[in-house]
């Protein structure tokens, strides 16, 4: 499983538990030379800051930082990067009640039942401090992705509706992105009393990504929207994203919702941007519902371990409605998403390219090569074990014969030599046979 580990122009991974000593990211595909983004990751960290609004979490993390390796006299190496973020605040013990019960709402259940074991301390990796490494990733993208630029409105929270059209940067000053003036106290209130019923509200955000070249994305299953979207909906709290006119599209015909053009450029933007998986150069349109916090202090129903019916109320320190502290996370999976895009289109576009950025791209390719037959090696041990238990042959020269016949006529569409690809799947059966010897797939 590398679930942990994005693959894309940046390339890191992230690790730590959100009650455990610290959390941090490794960053390994870096040019050498480059400053470090001090200043943009100090204001994008603020942005994320947990205890920053009387809505949020009370957990006073200052979310400082160390820098492990990677850094020299301010510039990159070009070795790894490693950056820790300590767990100052964080309280354990306020945990220890939940040890043996699964919490509705969380992760707690779904976890046990994958690895028989989970992190019950505040969730351990599924908790909302995980994003933090995601935030201090996209500080290193920013320079890339120039001039877009991603703003915000919240157009509901919990029951309340705003109806303000503009898109704001996030900022201190309005953290709910609420363009509503008139009714921006009457949504602290709502919260206050959200609050004093120990409850937690939601919302829906939409997002404004502008200054966006045409072009980006590919077709099929590389499609910007798709990856846009696997990487906003990878947040822990995000259960629904659309783009565009969304779902409220569905209620009017084609004729209303095509975006018409003349030669002065588009006349709508219902599609939100993006056409047949590849970005128009207008502003990219999504909409992002982020549920409710699941810990709250009402009374609820669930179980233990032992699959016996319980009660429990959650105490600690949660937010009554985490939009403002979620915001800069969706705003950094977008803005590694959109630098993978740019970085990718250069290559097809045949801008000047440097022996370092192909030596990237093939440093990508050739790990996905090996995590791939790191999780071939891994099916075929389940096979083995299939076969074990169901009494069949472990080594199937047929089904080796039929792999090797699919193999010889993709070579042959794709224009490779035949005999060299037979050498490949020969070494590739090699390598899954090791610890699994005479079983095959």
């Amino acid at each position: 499983m590398h679930s942990n580990k994005l693959s894309s122009y940046l390339g890191f991974t992230t690790f730590g538990e959100s009650h455990g000593t610290a959390l941090g990211i490794v960053i390994e595909d870096i040019k050498p030379g480059i400053d470090f983004p001090f200043d943009e990751l100090n204001l994008l960290l603020a942005n994320r800051k947990p205890n920053s609004n009387p809505y949020s979490t009370t957990r006073n993390e200052n979310d400082e930082y160390q820098i492990i390796s990677g850094i020299f006299e301010g510039k990159t190496t070009g070795m790894p990067i490693c950056i820790l973020f300590l767990n100052k605040d964080a309280k354990p013990g306020d945990y220890e009640y939940l040890k043996d019960i699964f919490r509705p709402g969380h992760a707690d259940f779904s976890l046990f039942n994958k690895f028989k074991n989970y992190d019950y301390r505040g969730g351990g990796r599924a908790s909302g401090r995980e994003t933090i490494s995601r935030v201090a990733a996209s500080a290193f993208v920013s320079q890339l992705i120039k001039p877009i630029e991603i703003k915000f409105q919240t157009i509901r929270i919990g029951a309340m509706s705003c109806s303000g059209e503009e898109y704001l940067l996030i900022n201190q000053d309005n953290p709910f992105c609420w363009t509503d003036s008139i009714k921006l106290p009457e949504l602290y209130s709502y919260l206050d009393d959200i609050k004093s019923d120990k409850d937690t509200v939601g919302g829906i955000v939409r997002v404004s990504v502008s200054r966006v070249p045409a072009g980006l994305g590919d077709p099929v299953f590389e499609k910007l929207n798709a990856n846009l979207a696997k990487a906003i909906i990878s947040i822990g709290s995000i259960k629904g994203v659309s783009f565009g006119d969304g779902f409220e599209g569905t209620e009017h015909t084609g004729s209303q919702t095509n975006d018409q053009m003349d030669k002065a450029g588009f006349l709508s933007n219902h599609a939100g941007g993006i056409a047949g998986g590849i970005s128009t150069g207008q502003p990219i349109i999504i909409n992002i519902a982020v549920k409710p916090i699941s810990s709250h202090g009402k009374s609820q129903k669930t179980i233990n371990k032992s699959g016996e019916e319980v009660s429990i109320a959650i105490t600690g320190r949660h937010d009554v409605c985490h939009i403002p502290r979620v915001l800069p996370v969706i705003e950094a999976m977008i803005k590694l998403c959109l630098a993978d895009a740019i970085a990718w289109q250069k290559q097809i576009a045949g801008q000047k390219l440097y022996i370092d950025d192909y030596r990237e791209s093939l440093d990508k390719i050739d790990e996905d090569l090996l995590l791939l037959l790191y999780r071939r090696k891994k099916v075929v041990e389940q096979v083995k074990t299939l076969k074990r238990e169901t009494n069949l042959e472990f080594r199937d020269v047929a089904r080796e014969q039929v792999i090797a016949e699919q193999w010889t006529l993709l070579a042959d569409e794709l224009g490779l030599d035949k005999t060299a690809v037979l050498e490949i799947l020969d070494r590739v059966l090699e390598v899954c046979r090791i610890d699994n010897p005479d079983c095959s797939l």
